[in-house]
């Protein structure tokens, strides 16, 4: 593990990889950005330097020695929330799930553009914020049909039990919530819970509906082929 010292102003990003050459290149370029950058080469390094360094994003490759970065993601996550972006060389729906269901917010498939990493990791910096700015507002609660949303607590009940979300299964379904029953493509979707107008995100966003589907119920999320996706009213 090494670290780079930081700025005092300057946002903390912790990057896992155990690649050197690809560690220092996504260093280099996030450094250039602004950011202060804390690195990691393994699964324990890289829970020991979240514990030390408090960092407010994480790059976390897959494929780690010791434990594998699907572990480290459940760790630092218990400890506590922080957004998460995941590196993997493979693009199975399987591997993606997996990532998203320990609490990683958003990934990358191996190769990448650095400039697609930095866009992400800024995208997700700007919804912690939002979702802090929310959370400071005066409680909000949405309900449509039996479900029922708090937003400044983050907590959902489906038919009075209470479903314990990820931050981005969260933010997508408060987005969705707005307009019940309205179709929203997955590029407004991408932009709008991940901050990034224009990219083509669209893989995360259905990978995210379906882990969300798994918590609340398939028949309340509306699938319009080749469009995006739409909140339902159920009651039962």
């Amino acid at each position: 593990m090494s670290s780079t010292p930081p700025p005092v102003a300057a946002r903390c990003v912790l990057v896992v990889e155990d690649e050197p050459v690809i560690n220092q290149a996504v260093t280099d370029r996030l450094m250039a950005e602004g950011y202060a950058v804390v690195r990691a080469y393994d699964g324990p390094g890289a829970v020991a330097a979240f514990e030390e360094h408090a960092p407010q994003v994480v790059v976390l490759d897959v494929m780690l020695p010791g434990f594998d970065g699907h572990e480290v993601c459940r760790r630092i996550q218990a400890q506590r929330p922080v957004p998460v972006l995941m590196l993997t060389a493979r693009d199975a729906e399987e591997d993606v799930l997996v990532g998203l269901g320990v609490g990683a917010d958003d990934y990358l498939t191996k190769p990448f553009r650095m400039r697609e990493l930095v866009a992400r990791v800024a995208a997700l910096l700007r919804r912690v914020e939002r979702a802090a700015a929310l959370a400071a507002a005066p409680a909000a609660e949405t309900t449509v049909g039996d479900l029922r949303i708090e937003g400044a607590a983050r907590r959902v009940w489906v038919e009075g039990e209470e479903r314990h979300l990820t931050p981005t299964e969260l933010d997508l379904l408060v987005c969705l919530a707005a307009a019940p029953g309205t179709v929203l493509t997955r590029e407004r979707l991408y932009a709008d819970v991940w901050g990034w107008p224009g990219a083509s995100g669209t893989r995360t966003v259905d990978s995210h509906v379906k882990a969300l589907r798994a918590k609340i119920g398939v028949d309340r999320v509306r699938t319009v082929h080749g469009v995006g996706y739409a909140l339902e009213a159920v009651s039962r």
